[in-house]
């Protein structure tokens, strides 16, 4: 008996809990009807556009319609280089829009149509909603309707709003609207761990090589982040008036090092910080009084001051404090720009390198410095030329149709090659039979005969073959009483002489190598220290780049 009523309680408890459930999943959100959702819809819809960007990449995202003359606000991803923007309207309508400009801290940018039959949408206060309030998020989805979420506020501030909504694809810069269909805040995307995060989803099935822009939207976040209405009238009307919203720059790559404080990782060249003389390993504590509890802090704190405003940093270097007074530089949209690039490559890629320009064709090498065919006591016999060696290209050009050739640049007066008519600009192919390529062939032939023998030259004048006997000469200078003499002590003393000069010749040519290759050591161990010395700077620039990875820029 005990044991039937304990199921019974059981059983009764069980269908009591899935009452209640059923009960709070039909329950309205917060008093929100089905009826007035779609009403809101309605109202909502003719104020949204599909904000498009079309170059090498398609970029997709949201916009909103604020006022009569058709400007739409929407998210700085959007944000064109080369790309046209175009809007597409609840109707279908494409339009081309105007890029007019974009803020770097909240990522809200605006865009103009010449359309003013648009429908702006009604706006709503910041003071309108609280934690707790309920909202929607109105978007156009992949295919061209209406797509709506709902869900509640979760917390309020200054900077933005946080959301318990779920976040599809596509709907980054859609409006968030209250109960009475106002716009009360712009989506910028999930909610993750204090920070943004971007999460790049392709419209696979509707457009193959399209990005929907949407900022980290994710179905598993369950938390969104928007901008709230009043911060979105700021930027819109500071755009309209100046083309941008002036933000303050410090210039420094921040991060939260080990301890949790913020530290700089690098700084900028010219920057207010450089001026500042902020270094690299600088702890900053606090600006203006306030301590930061993280990079975040201190990248808000810059980025909501104005250029020109000076702020004192409080820092801590090799274990001292100190003050230090920096007056903040302008945040460009270049700096924007960079950034976003860096952070998202896959929506900004790089432009395609221009095609290479088509090969020139190849020069003839310019002939080398001649060579005078001579020799003295080492090598006496000579027929007076000057040759250069010729490469394939110029030997077939001169008509040589194997091998290479040596072409006669020079012929001395009087010499043996000009009496046997040989000219300049002839060239050289074989000299008693035998191929001649470099120049020292022919001088070992020339070598091997006797004065007064003759050497047969081929060669080639105006393409044509011809050959010519030419008669071997010596050297009139250098030792020749040592080749030529009877007498014996005049011999010796001729070998004597001749022995000195190879020794001094010998004693010159160590020195002068000794010497050579101690100046080429010298230039090799400097070389080795520069190449050292960039492997190191290369080492800890990769070092500091991978660090700047992970750093805020501010």
């Amino acid at each position: 008996m005990k044991g039937t009523l304990k199921i019974i309680i059981i059983l009764t408890v069980f269908l009591l809990i899935s009452f209640m459930q059923l009960q709070a999943e039909s329950a309205p959100a917060s008093g929100i009807e089905e009826k007035d959702i779609e009403g809101i819809t309605k109202n909502v819809y003719p104020s949204v556009v599909k904000v498009e960007a079309r170059n090498r990449v398609r970029k997709v995202a949201t916009g909103v319609v604020i006022d009569n003359n058709g400007h739409i606000v929407t998210t700085a991803l959007i944000f064109p280089r080369d790309e046209k923007i175009s809007v597409i309207t609840h109707k279908g309508e494409k339009l081309d829009a105007k890029f007019l400009g974009m803020d770097s801290e909240t990522h809200l940018a605006l865009i103009k149509v010449e359309n003013k039959k648009l429908i702006p949408i009604t706006m709503g206060e910041s003071k309108d909603i609280s934690a707790g309030s309920w909202i929607g998020v109105v978007s156009i989805s992949p295919e061209n309707t209406p797509s709506v979420t709902q869900g509640i506020v979760n917390s309020v501030s200054l900077e933005k709003l946080r959301l318990n909504v779920w976040v599809v694809r596509g709907s980054s810069g859609s409006p968030v609207v209250d109960k009475k269909g106002r716009m009360v805040g712009l989506l910028r995307g999930i909610y993750y761990d204090d920070r943004p995060v971007i999460v790049d989803i392709r419209e696979r099935e509707v457009v193959a090589t399209g990005v929907v822009l949407s900022r980290a939207e994710a179905p598993s976040s369950g938390m969104a982040e928007a901008c709230a209405i009043d911060i979105v009238k700021d930027i819109t009307s500071e755009i309209k008036e100046k083309g941008k919203v002036e933000r303050g720059w410090l210039g420094v790559y921040i991060e939260e090092n080990e301890d949790g404080e913020v530290e700089i990782v690098d700084v900028d060249k010219e920057s207010p910080a450089e001026l500042a003389k902020l270094r690299r390993g600088d702890i900053i504590l606090e600006i203006e009084g306030k301590g930061l509890t993280n990079p975040e802090v201190l990248v808000y704190e810059i980025r909501k001051r104005k250029p020109g405003n000076t702020v004192t940093l409080k820092i801590e270097r090799n274990g001292k404090t100190m003050n230090v007074k920096v007056k903040l530089g302008e945040h460009t949209e270049k700096d924007v720009l960079e950034e976003l690039i860096y952070k998202f490559p896959r929506l900004f890629p790089s432009k395609p390198p221009k095609p290479p320009k088509p090969p020139e064709p190849p020069k003839a090498a310019q002939p080398a410095e001649p060579r005078l065919f001579r020799w003295g006591w080492e090598e006496r016999k000579y027929i007076g030329v000057y040759l250069n060696e010729l490469n394939r290209e110029l030997s077939e050009h001169f008509g040589v149709k194997e091998g290479n050739g040596l072409m006669v640049s020079k012929i001395s007066e009087g010499s043996p090659a000009e009496k046997a008519g040989l000219k300049v600009g002839d060239v050289i192919t074989a000299a008693d039979g035998v191929r001649v390529e470099k120049v020292r062939d022919l001088s070992g032939l020339i070598q091997d005969k006797e004065k007064g023998d003759k050497i047969k030259v081929e060669f080639l004048r105006d393409k044509k073959k011809r050959s010519t006997d030419i008669e071997i000469e010596e050297e009139e200078e250098g030792h020749r009483a040592f080749f030529f003499t009877d007498n014996w002590e005049d011999y010796v003393d001729s070998w004597d002489k001749h022995r000195e000069s190879l020794e001094k010749q010998y004693k010159k040519w160590k020195d002068d190598t000794g010497k050579h290759y101690e100046i080429q050591m010298k230039r090799l161990n400097k070389e080795l220290e520069k190449i050292t010395q960039k492997s190191k700077e290369a080492a800890e620039a990769l070092k500091l780049r991978l660090k700047k990875t992970r750093a805020i820029k501010v």
